[in-house]
């Protein structure tokens, strides 16, 4: 199981060779050194789990993980910490940790103990936290969607259709389908209100200039492909 992994640790040399070590073992990783850099990261890009040093600077460990757990986040999350004592496992578990690991520890534990987690929450592919559609990936939890990694500035309504459609992939959405699940209305309103917004999205998901992945349906609708 390869897995987009968010790691925080503020000792350099550590963190590297770390990185290193599950990036040799197929995962993809993005290193943040203390626990507003973790914030940050973890509101801008998709990760499918994070290894979460406990002693930061600025913010520390366990309070990055009250506030992820606050805002009703249920990425996976591995304490990696040298606090090793009984009643500090306890306490990183019951602040919302699915593991709790001391160092030194090898990164092919890790990196089991990852994937464990991550099979636990059935985090990837259809979770409540990201669905995915090809290079399309949305948190409906966190309002927040990318393409190929790259973060959309979506508004509501644009966010809510492109859900729609990630959610649906490869199936048709007739406009009226569209209009009843993403604006509520349960008639179609007399203007063309979902072909103008399927306009904007388009927009916005080829600005990197990526291949328009809405297909329209003549006299039917629109389909993405997955």
């Amino acid at each position: 199981m390869s897995l987009n992994l968010l790691l925080v640790e503020d000792d350099a040399v550590f963190a590297q060779a770390m990185a290193e070590e599950l990036r040799g073992l197929d995962h993809c990783v993005t290193i943040a050194v203390d626990g507003r850099e973790a914030l940050a990261a973890v509101d801008s890009a998709p990760f499918d789990a994070v290894v979460l040093d406990r002693m930061l600077p600025r913010i520390d460990g366990m309070t990055v993980l009250e506030r992820l757990r606050g805002s009703n986040m249920t990425l996976p999350v591995i304490m990696l910490t040298a606090l090793g004592r009984s009643v500090e496992k306890v306490e990183g578990l019951e602040a919302g940790a699915d593991d709790y690991v001391v160092k030194p520890v090898a990164a092919a534990e890790l990196g089991a103990r990852l994937a464990a987690v991550v099979r636990g929450r059935g985090w990837t592919g259809g979770s409540a936290d990201t669905i995915r559609a090809g290079d399309i990936v949305v948190s409906p939890t966190k309002f927040r969607a990318w393409r190929d990694g790259i973060a959309l500035d979506l508004g509501k309504l644009e966010f809510k259709l492109l859900a729609e459609f990630v959610a649906n992939a490869d199936a048709v959405l007739t406009r009226a389908m569209l209009v009843e699940r993403v604006w509520g209305y349960d008639f179609a309103p007399t203007t063309n209100i979902v072909d103008v917004y399927v306009r904007h999205l388009r927009v916005k998901l080829t600005a990197a200039g990526g291949e328009d992945p809405i297909v329209t349906m003549r006299g039917v609708g629109y389909m993405l492909r997955g």
